[in-house]
């Protein structure tokens, strides 16, 4: 009886073993397969997601633009002499131009939102500097102040616009 069992073991040892040896291999191959499709998955919304993507970066690009002081007084036209209603309404220009563009930060990196809202505020922080000073009295004044400080220091949409120009070329 007891022969019986060994011989009994003896015989089913392999088959035990061919099917343990199947299971894991099966089990690899199965994980294997699983992987190629998140990478095929994740390939596809990567080639989906590249043109949404340009595409933020050109709506910023174009805020960026929009923005720099000396497109923005170029742009937008004092209704009256006052410098103070002037400042107000390139300060509400930005603003809302800002406004419009808030949805792009889905689809641009996080330093590279935050390198936008600085020049954002970079820009109306110099607006508002140009206009306290004394020689400001005038929206007209004000306009040709901020156009005069551009020639001496670089506008901050431009530090932005580098910064967004080298991005855009990383994913490309």
């Amino acid at each position: 009886m007891t022969q019986d069992l060994t011989n009994l073991a003896f015989n089913l040892l392999p088959a035990v073993i061919v099917a343990l040896l199947a299971y894991y291999f099966f089990s690899q191959y199965i994980k294997e397969q699983d992987g190629q499709r998140r990478f095929q998955l994740h390939k596809a919304n990567q080639a989906n997601a590249l043109p949404q993507k340009l595409q933020a970066y050109e709506r910023i690009t174009l805020f960026l633009e929009r923005i720099s002081p000396g497109n923005l007084v170029s742009r937008v036209k004092p209704y009256s002499d006052d410098a103070n209603d002037y400042e107000a309404l390139l300060l509400r220009t930005i603003t809302e131009e800002f406004e419009h563009n808030l949805s792009q930060q889905i689809y641009i990196t996080q330093e590279c939102w935050n390198v936008v809202r600085t020049a954002k505020s970079a820009t109306a922080a110099l607006i508002r500097k140009t206009n306290m000073s004394d020689k400001v009295d005038t929206s007209d004044k004000l306009r040709e102040t901020i156009l005069r400080d551009l020639m001496d220091t670089p506008a901050p949409s431009d530090t932005a616009l580098q910064f967004i120009k080298q991005k855009v070329s990383e994913i490309i």
